[in-house]
Formats: C-alpha cells, structure tokens, sequence
C-alpha cells in the first residue's frame, strides 16, 4: 500500500561511494549500517530515489539526466521554496541538505525527510479499495487542499519575494511558447493556433498566490488509515507565487472526466475517472465556492494548463528522440503531446471545460 521505490532504471544511477560520506557529515540519525539506495520509478522530470538507512529514510532529488532547461531543474531554488514553506503550511516534506557540487553526482541535488504514504497513479496500489465513497473524500481533499495552499499569507510569511506575481499570466504564456518551440521535434499545428490565441486573449490578472504549478493527484501523499486525509505535497520544483487561477488550470488539464475521448484516456494521470470524483467543470464549481475566487476565465486557465502540460511532454520526448535518456516510458510522449493540443485547441472552439474531439 505505501508507496515504494524499485531497483534504479538503467543510466540513471547513484554513486554511493562518493555521496555516503557527505550523508553522514550533514544528516543525522541515519545508523552505523550500509546504506541503500532505490529509485522511485513514476515522474517524468526530476529523478527522485530512496536512501535507506539503518535508522532512518532520505528522500534524494536530482535533475534528470540529458535535461536542457536549467531554470526548471533547479534544486536550489526547489530547496529554498521547501524550506520557506517548511513551518509554514503543514504539508511540506522538510529539506535536510543540499549539494550545489556536480562533481558528486553529476548534478546538484537535495535530501529531505521521507513522508510515507499511499500515492494514486494510473491505477490503485495493492490492497487500496477506491470505492465511490472513499473516492469522494480524497477527491475533496484534493480541492481542500489546493485552495488552502492558495489561501497561505505570502506576506505575513514574507512568501512574496519567491515569485514575481505582476504580469505572471503573460510571462507563462510567452514562457511556455519559447520552450514548446525549443522543444518540437516536428511541426505540432494545434499548439501553434493555442499559442496565439492564449497571447490575444489573457484574462485580467487575479490576487496573487503561493502556487504549486504540477498539483494532481500523484503528488499527494496520503494516509494509509485515511485516505481522504493528505500528508503531504510533493515536487515543488515548479511552485512559486503567482496567479492561483493558472495553477488552478495546471490541475484541469490532468483531470480525465469519464465522457473525455480516448486519447486523453490513454494519459492516465490519475484516477479521476472513478465514481467518485469531480468532473473538471464541477471541480472548477467546488474551488470557486471554498474560495471565493471568480472563476468566469476557466476555459482560458484550462486551456493554458493543456498547452503547460503538452510543454512538458515535448522537453521530454525532446531529450529521449536525441538520445539524453533511454526511459521506455518517454518514447510515446509526442502522441500526448498532440492530443492534448488537440484538446486544447477544441476547448477553445467549443468555449467548453469538455470539449469533444471530432
């Protein structure tokens, strides 16, 4: 049931000889034993393994290998974030170390705490009953979730100066727009047209917010005596202050309603197509009512989320087509990648959070 790290995927492993001894000169408690290191094998960004000592467990974060966007893998930056919110809001893993020194693992990295518990993927974990019941609960938890991360006072908590809210929603935009066209390794028409329309068509800037920017459901650690309860919220590499609404829209564009057509299906994000759950338009409905937040530019955030996410998969699919990673998993990404364009692109002919494709 909790959620468990693998053996280490081929040309993805870790030097334990060199980074043993930093270990244990900067984390304590980890007992006189050897130590292990395993690899949790789901994510598609940065690599994340299990450290396992005789007394306690790490958590060890990395830049995939072959990555080419340095500002989106930066450890750093992901450490200071966890440490500002560390104490703060009580779903954060606590980062223990951090290593700027690539001659230890090829690449800077972290160590934070192990939040045990069950994570929902494609499909449940052995011996996790998702009855409707029990689906409703944590998908509630999920929404409770996302707006009380929303509603955190970057200023009284001095959160603000992680992020430059003022004109966030253009700079993704353009942002996403750079990145997607450095990445493409064909021509992707679908998000050429979503491209311009989401430059001419920005809604007005909300309140700012502290935002996670990749909140789904496999970034949530759950109770393994409740589910309905989270424990935790995982990856922060992209989270920074902004609008919550765009973040909002980065949750839309992984929920699969069960009506979606089967190119979204085959994306299997989560479980969110089980009884139980939200659709997306009602999910939108149950934020705007626990926030308070107007939430009329919903087709806009969703549609921005889809073109994030296929951004995403394409820096992916860019590093496997030359050769920077061998994960079999990646070698699909471009039929995602075009779905979700052509999602996006039918959202924004149909004005709809359920378009169809034809």
């Amino acid at each position: 049931m909790i959620d468990q790290a693998r053996e280490i995927r081929d040309g993805e492993g870790v030097e334990l000889e060199r980074l043993e001894p930093l270990l244990r000169a900067h984390v304590d408690g980890l007992g006189a034993g050897p130590l292990e290191v395993r690899q949790f094998p789901a994510g598609h960004s940065n690599l994340t393994y299990l450290i396992v000592g005789e007394e306690r467990e790490l958590v060890l974060r990395r830049p995939p290998f072959g990555a080419q966007v340095k500002t989106g893998h930066d450890m750093g930056r992901e450490v200071r974030m966890l440490s500002a919110l560390h104490g703060v809001w009580p779903y954060v893993p606590e980062p223990l170390w951090s290593c700027e020194d690539e001659s230890v693992l090829g690449a800077p990295f972290y160590v934070m705490e192990r939040v045990k518990g069950v994570i929902l993927r494609r499909s449940p974990p052995e011996g996790v009953v998702l009855d409707e019941a029990v689906m409703s609960g944590v998908c509630e938890s999920l929404v409770q979730t996302l707006v009380g991360l929303h509603a955190v006072d970057i200023d009284a908590t001095g959160l603000r100066a992680l992020g430059k809210p003022e004109g966030y929603v253009a700079r993704q935009v353009q942002g996403w727009t750079r990145r997607l066209d450095k990445a493409k390794t064909e021509p992707l028409p679908d998000l050429d047209v979503v491209a311009e329309w989401l430059a001419a068509n920005l809604p007005p800037e909300a309140d700012a917010s502290l935002i996670h920017n990749d909140f789904k459901y496999d970034n949530l650690v759950l109770d393994p005596d409740d589910l309905t309860r989270v424990r935790a919220v995982l990856d922060w590499e992209m989270a920074t202050v902004g609008d919550p609404l765009m973040d909002l829209g980065t949750t839309l564009a992984y929920w699969i309603d069960p009506d979606d057509a089967p190119e979204l299906h085959a994306l299997a994000f989560g479980p969110t197509t089980r009884p139980g759950n939200l659709t997306r338009a009602e999910l939108v409905a149950r934020y705007a009512e626990l926030s308070g937040r107007d939430v009329s530019d919903a087709v806009f955030y969703y549609v921005y989320g889809l073109f994030k996410v296929a951004g995403i998969g394409q820096q992916i699919f860019y590093r496997y087509h030359h050769g920077f990673t061998k994960d079999p998993r990646f070698a699909m990404l471009i039929y995602a990648v075009k779905a979700l364009g052509a999602t996006a692109r039918a959202a924004i002919e149909q004005g709809s959070l359920a378009p169809r494709l034809s």
